[in-house]
């Protein structure tokens, strides 16, 4: 079985999508509807900005959404998903791909999370951490232990974790994780105490948005970050998704899960390879690759 999977924030680089719209019509269509929808030309930003522009979360997530997107459209016959994930934000990208939202819907979803989480960030000062050579159990339980925010954010394979929340307490448990044997404990350049409880302003105003979104039957299960178990039913996936903001993205169990269920490949569709990585780290025995139009 195949498993489609599409990456988060993070995976986005100058140039990105630039051979889709030059020699796909059907691409060019829907990045210049992105233009239109969005009320700025991302697409200037994408093929010929500068890094700093496109690390902004408000163009990051429509940008690295769009890629992903445009490029399953673009396979056409040859995109033929058993089931699908994404990694975060990549979750918007799996729910077009596998016909849950319409294009322009899913845009403007990943538009206001983009800008709400901005706003989040903006009412205090956070960041995030990755912790690797930790088993999980150790990383959340000197967290727990931490005063102040601090949480287990991505669990992105065995070994390799990422924290969120407050800038003093993530300080605190980077001193204690390494003082327990953590090869590294680093802190990320991100705006922002993403998936935990500092997103709860920007869970609220996105709650809103989804809760008001035509949401479809979807042509294949999602596993989603939330559950990390196939949902094929509307509703559950409408809240898993607001959900989403304020929990962790439990990769390393749904990739597991995906495997137990009969996933046998998995396609990274977008930019970059962390997630065909990340599989192979999480189950030696599965095929990974990028997606090839």
């Amino acid at each position: 079985m195949n498993a489609y999977v599409f990456p988060g924030q993070g995976a986005q680089f100058v140039g990105m999508g630039l051979d889709l719209y030059e020699n796909y019509p059907m691409a060019q269509e829907y990045f210049e509807q992105a233009n239109e929808v969005l009320g700025f030309s991302i697409t200037d930003i994408m093929f010929e900005g500068n890094p700093d522009d496109l690390k902004q979360t408000k163009v990051t997530q429509p940008a690295i959404f769009l890629h992903s997107v445009i490029m399953s459209k673009v396979l056409g016959d040859k995109f033929v998903p058993d089931m699908v994930a994404g990694h975060s934000l990549g979750e918007f990208s799996a729910l077009v791909a596998n016909n849950s939202l319409n294009f322009e819907d899913g845009l403007k979803l990943v538009s206001q999370r983009a800008l709400a989480m901005q706003k989040a960030c903006e009412i205090q000062d956070s960041t995030m951490a990755a912790v690797l050579g930790l088993d999980d159990d150790l990383v959340e339980k000197i967290c727990s232990e931490v005063e102040g925010i601090v949480v287990p954010a991505n669990y992105n394979c065995p070994g390799q974790l990422v924290i969120s929340g407050e800038i003093q307490a993530i300080n605190i448990a980077c001193e204690k994780l390494k003082e327990s044997g953590a090869r590294r404990a680093l802190i990320l350049p991100v705006g922002g105490a993403f998936h935990s409880p500092l997103m709860e302003p920007a869970r609220e105003e996105l709650a809103a948005a989804i809760e008001s979104t035509t949401f479809n039957k979807p042509s294949c299960p999602i596993y989603q970050n939330v559950t990390t178990t196939a949902v094929d039913v509307s509703n559950e996936i409408k809240e898993n998704l607001i959900a989403q903001l304020t929990s962790p993205v439990k990769w390393t169990q749904s990739v597991q899960n995906m495997v137990s269920d009969g996933a046998k490949v998995f396609i990274e569709v977008g930019p970059g390879r962390v997630l065909q990585g990340l599989a192979r780290k999480i189950d030696s025995s599965i095929e990974a690759s990028s997606a090839v139009v």
